[in-house]
C-alpha cells in the first residue's frame, strides 16, 4: 500500500515543483533594478552547448539565441580572474530549471527543457548575434531528454 501511494504522490509533486516558478537563493541576483525593466517572459529551449556561454536559449519561432550568464553583476566582470570566472559555464539559474535540466540526464549532458522562462537582457540585441541574458524564473518545464 505504502508503494503504491508513493507512487501516486511523488510524480504529482514533481509536476508541481515544474509547473511554478520556484524561488532560489542566489548569490548572485538576476533581476535587479537595472535589469528588470527590460526583463520579459518568454516560451524557449534551454540547452547545454559546447562554446561560450555553454548554456542558450532559444525563443521558440525566432532565429534569436540567448546566452545564459548567472547577471549583470558576473556579466560585466566575466573576463576579470575572480569568483566570476566560470560563469559562462555554470550559471546561477532557478532551482527548477537546474533541477530539470539533470534530472536522469544520461552522460555528462544536460536534458534539453522548453519552459515558459522569465528573461532578463544584459546587453542590447544586435542583428544575427547571440545576446546575453539571465534567466530569473521558468514555469510550465517540459524535459527532453539530453544525448
Amino acid at each position: 500500500m505504502k508503494r503504491l501511494l508513493c507512487a501516486l504522490v511523488l510524480p504529482l509533486s514533481c509536476v508541481s515543483i515544474l509547473g511554478e516558478p520556484q524561488s532560489t537563493e542566489r548569490t548572485i541576483p538576476c533581476k535587479t533594478a537595472e535589469t528588470a525593466p527590460s526583463c520579459r517572459w518568454i516560451h524557449g529551449r534551454l540547452a547545454e552547448a559546447n562554446g561560450n556561454p555553454s548554456y542558450r536559449l532559444w525563443k521558440v519561432g525566432t532565429h534569436r539565441l540567448l546566452g545564459i550568464y548567472s547577471g549583470p553583476e558576473a556579466f560585466h566582470r566575466r573576463f576579470e580572474k575572480s569568483e566570476y570566472a566560470p560563469d559562462n559555464e555554470a550559471p546561477q539559474l532557478p532551482s527548477n530549471v537546474e533541477e530539470a535540466l539533470w534530472r536522469s540526464a544520461s552522460g555528462s549532458w544536460a536534458n534539453i527543457i522548453f519552459a515558459d522562462f522569465e528573461v532578463c537582457p544584459l546587453e542590447k540585441e544586435k542583428p544575427k548575434a547571440m545576446q546575453s541574458a539571465c534567466i530569473e524564473s521558468a514555469k510550465n518545464i517540459v524535459i527532453e531528454k539530453g544525448d
